[in-house]
């Protein structure tokens, strides 16, 4: 079977690209007094600028240079104008492969750099596996591959080897994430993770897909259903710490893979490769149905503040206009009484004056707050919202939802503090 390349052709070219600006240049190619104490070591002017350009390329992009390659022209002009010299020596120095041999053999020596072994190779290997568990990104792999040779000052490999170590570590780290989630599951868990790829008892929908299913709009009922859902998904019985094994970035790359297959799909994967699969997107989906019901929860109790708000204040805009005339009457009856008071006459006399003795006695009984039921208080002058959804028909709305199925949503319900 060939080999299928983990990376393209353009990034492989990326991570091995030279620098392009005058600044990236200058951050990977300037010269300390001992470097420039070691070149000019060298005879001649084409001697000194081909041994610093073979330089250039351990440091940057970290490959021995070939002896057919020609450095880039932004290269070779700025080694040269540290150097002082000509970029046209470069011809010179060109034309000895012998001497370019020497200078690389020189230049691994003077600066420590070795060759990338198969001992290398094993190794990387082993530290780009802990990488692969916390992606699948092969490009993401290579680039910490070409960091941690370049700072170890271990020669690059060809762009074939970096590809195919790339694609080993990815391999190994799938193969271990897999079974970090599988790890201990029993028979019976095995079984009812299968189960969720058939459809259900009442309809044709898969159960996997009913699972997955948007929540719909914000109603007791379908808080009900997506409850379902998370029961559905609890009765699994997967480990609760199953989700702190692996790392979150790995695991949320699993889920949305097998979000995007189909039932079919996922029941011809290898088996532990479909339970890791199923795992990773029942936890998602776990996950997501909690976010989603807390959300419904707060666009429920919103619209039940909203509607008392609303009721409300049509409420008192449809008696601001009996209250006005009462706060009128009060006002002439409390100055009448004030005036008889000053002149020493008959304060009864006084109100009666002003209004009748039976309107303002009908007047004292409906304003007799006390008296009153707590949901007419709340069509009042009070204007706490909070206390009017404690009218009675406010209470009945929200008990009617509680009611209904509360063993099981007091079971289902139940949260953990997130790691």
């Amino acid at each position: 079977m060939p080999y299928r390349s983990m990376l393209t052709a353009a990034q492989l070219d990326a991570l091995l690209a030279f620098p392009a600006t005058e600044g990236e240049l200058a951050q990977q190619y300037l010269f300390d007094a001992r470097e420039l104490s070691i070149i000019r070591q060298r005879r001649g002017d084409h001697n000194r600028l081909g041994f610093a350009v073979q330089l250039c390329y351990l440091r940057y992009p970290g490959q021995a240079m070939a002896l057919d390659t020609e450095p880039p022209p932004a290269l070779l002009a700025f080694v040269a104008r540290q150097l002082r010299v000509s970029p046209e020596s470069w011809q010179s120095y060109a034309q000895r492969d012998e001497t370019r041999r020497e200078h690389a053999l020189e230049l691994q020596t003077l600066f420590d750099y070795r060759p990338f072994t198969v001992g290398e190779y094993r190794q990387r290997r082993g530290l780009l596996t802990d990488l692969a568990m916390q992606t699948n990104k092969a490009v993401a792999i290579a680039q910490r591959l070409i960091e941690t040779l370049r700072q170890d000052r271990v020669m690059v490999p060809p762009a074939r080897v970096i590809d195919r170590l790339c694609g080993e570590a990815l391999a190994r780290g799938t193969r271990v994430f897999y079974q970090r989630l599988t790890e201990g599951m029993s028979d019976d868990q095995r079984a009812r993770l299968d189960h969720l790829l058939t459809p259900r008892d009442e309809v044709r929908t898969i159960l996997l897909t009913w699972l997955r299913q948007p929540p719909g709009e914000a109603k007791a009922r379908t808080m009900l259903t997506h409850l379902d859902r998370l029961h559905a998904i609890r009765e699994v019985g997967l480990p609760a710490d199953l989700d702190r094994r692996v790392h979150h970035s790995r695991l949320t790359q699993l889920a949305r893979e097998g979000a995007q297959m189909s039932a079919q799909h996922l029941r011809d994967l290898e088996g532990t490769r479909r339970y890791a699969t199923l795992v990773a997107v029942l936890l998602d989906t776990h996950a997501t149905i909690i976010d989603q019901i807390l959300e419904m929860n707060d666009k429920i109790i919103g619209k039940l503040f909203a509607d008392v708000k609303r009721k409300h204040a049509a409420t008192f805009h449809d008696h601001g206009k009996a209250i006005n005339e009462k706060v009128r009457l009060y006002s002439r009856v409390g100055k009448a009484l004030v005036t008889a008071r000053q002149t020493g006459d008959d304060p009864f006399a006084a109100i009666e004056a002003v209004v009748p003795w039976e309107r303002f006695t009908q007047s004292v009984t409906e304003a007799n707050w006390p008296s009153r039921s707590r949901s007419t208080i709340c069509r009042s002058f009070s204007t706490d919202t909070a206390r009017c959804v404690g009218t009675p028909r406010a209470c009945s709305r929200v008990s009617r939802s509680r009611r209904r199925r509360r063993p099981r949503r007091c079971s289902t319900a139940s949260t953990r503090c997130a790691p």
